[in-house]
């Protein structure tokens, strides 16, 4: 029997190609809408788990909680089972004007400004997207219609520091887009494991307004935010599509 991974509690026998990589483990079910045959696999702390079909085409979705350090576990499992390819499909707040709610950032290179990361190799070492994945993620946001942006993020530990604001302007005075927790550390630890990785992020905070408003707005059902989170669910799933054309027809995007 294979293997049962200690925390995503999943096997080989059970793993994908494809996954996605939602934080929060409700938007499993929104995921799950979107596909066919969806069998449940496993739910284990903030790890739960499904794999369907999408216009046949196998793919997984794991959910990875809060921060780097419950990411970088999840995608460590995952490649260990035998995981190819893994998107994020995540929230952040904008660090620019113009970023509207439900809008998608698509994320090209992350400010590693989180502790997982650094854990696995210096600071110096860059933090972005696999190039065929990111492109697949651009396409499919095209064709669907989405309102994107292509930019660096940058990833930290908490929402609460006490100079929050004045960080966050320093960095979006510097091109940074948004702001999450996850993927400077998936784009890492992805690169280090031979994993292909993208990150789409849903913007839930708009410039300089409240976190905990538009936070609590988003889990309240906010119809913008919600959009957008269909919306990045899609994009992912179509790049998946894209990249598994691409595979079958021996071709590459690079």
């Amino acid at each position: 029997m294979d293997e049962i991974m200690p925390h995503i509690r999943l096997s080989r026998e059970q793993a994908a190609d494809y996954v996605l990589l939602p934080g929060d483990p409700q938007r499993l079910d929104r995921i799950a809408e979107c596909l066919e045959g969806v069998k449940e696999l496993a739910y284990n702390r903030e790890y739960r788990s499904l794999r369907g079909l999408y216009k046949g085409v196998s793919v997984m979705a794991v959910s990875t909680g809060i921060g780097g350090a419950s990411t970088t576990i999840a995608v460590e499992e995952l490649a260990r089972i035998g995981a190819k390819s893994m998107i994020r499909i995540g929230s952040c707040g904008a660090l620019k004007k113009g970023i509207r709610l439900g809008d998608l950032i698509l994320v090209n290179g992350a400010v590693r400004d989180d502790g997982a990361s650094v854990t696995y190799v210096d600071s110096i070492y860059p933090a972005i997207p696999d190039t065929e994945l990111l492109a697949a993620c651009m396409e499919s946001a095209k064709e669907l219609g989405a309102k994107s942006h292509v930019g660096i993020a940058r990833s930290h530990d908490s929402f609460y520091i006490d100079d929050e604001e004045a960080v966050s302007t320093y960095w979006g005075e510097r091109g940074v887009l948004g702001s999450d927790m996850e993927t400077a550390a998936l784009f890492v630890v992805g690169r280090l494991r031979g994993v292909r990785t993208a990150s789409i992020l849903n913007t839930v905070v708009e410039w300089e307004d409240s976190l905990e408003e538009n936070i609590n707005s988003y889990t309240g059902g906010e119809s913008a935010m919600m959009q957008g989170e269909r919306m990045e669910i899609l994009t992912a799933l179509e790049a998946f599509v894209r990249i598994d054309k691409n595979k079958q027809g021996g071709n590459s995007y690079e």
